[in-house]
């Protein structure tokens, strides 16, 4: 079973991914734990990789998906895996296409979690940490104490900058302008399945494994 997931931040994937890691015994493959371990194993990619990274400057898509490549040749990515947060861009998808052709792989199903702007973005904004023991809360969904401190120990909240309603709308109109464009490259391939990832996370979970199982 070889996946991707796709949707804007906040939407969901990284919860999902987990729980089908659980349920499928497939890794889930983020392209930044990929940098990371190709760097410390300083496999030839990863070598590359380490030189724009080290003079600030980004890592072009080649050494990415050559990244991607050798980390899918890898033994526990026989029987599948879960590309989360890869492809972000159309070039991209081309690139990994031509990379799992190589390897005699090609995508199975490509999730594309939909979320409503307006309500995503009030998911986001609500939420809340405690700075003394990191107990997470939401103002509607997961509300803290009486006095608006921490229920669990009384520490002061914070309202972290990624949750700002500034960050989370640019963040939002970053990925539409790059990475949205990927659900009409996957539908043209057959593989994209929309599934509606504003509602509870087990509900969404379930309607993910009936489209896989239903392939």
């Amino acid at each position: 079973m070889k996946l991707v997931l796709l949707g804007p931040p906040g939407a969901g994937k990284g919860t999902q991914a987990v729980m089908l890691v659980e349920r499928f015994g497939i890794p889930q493959i983020s392209t930044g734990d990929m940098l990371r371990a190709a760097v410390k194993d300083q496999s030839p990619m990863g070598l590359k990789a380490k030189e724009y990274m080290n003079s600030g400057a980004l890592v072009p898509d080649e050494v990415v998906v050559g990244i991607v490549r050798e980390r899918l040749q890898q033994e526990d990515c026989q029987a599948g895996f879960i590309l989360d947060g890869f492809p972000r861009t159309v070039p991209q998808a081309d690139e990994l296409k031509k990379a799992l052709s190589e390897l005699g792989k090609n995508l199975d199903s490509v999730i594309s979690l939909e979320v409503d702007t307006d309500a995503l973005v009030e998911r986001l904004t609500g939420r809340r940490t405690c700075g003394a023991c990191g107990k997470g809360f939401h103002l509607k969904f997961d509300p803290p104490g009486a006095d608006g401190r921490c229920s669990v120990c009384g520490g002061e909240l914070v309202h972290r900058e990624d949750d700002q309603e500034a960050t989370i709308r640019n963040r939002m109109d970053n990925y539409h302008q790059q990475t949205a464009p990927l659900e009409e490259y996957y539908r043209t391939e057959n593989v994209l399945q929309p599934v509606d990832g504003m509602q509870e996370i087990s509900v969404v979970q379930q309607q993910i494994v009936s489209v896989l199982q239903a392939d």
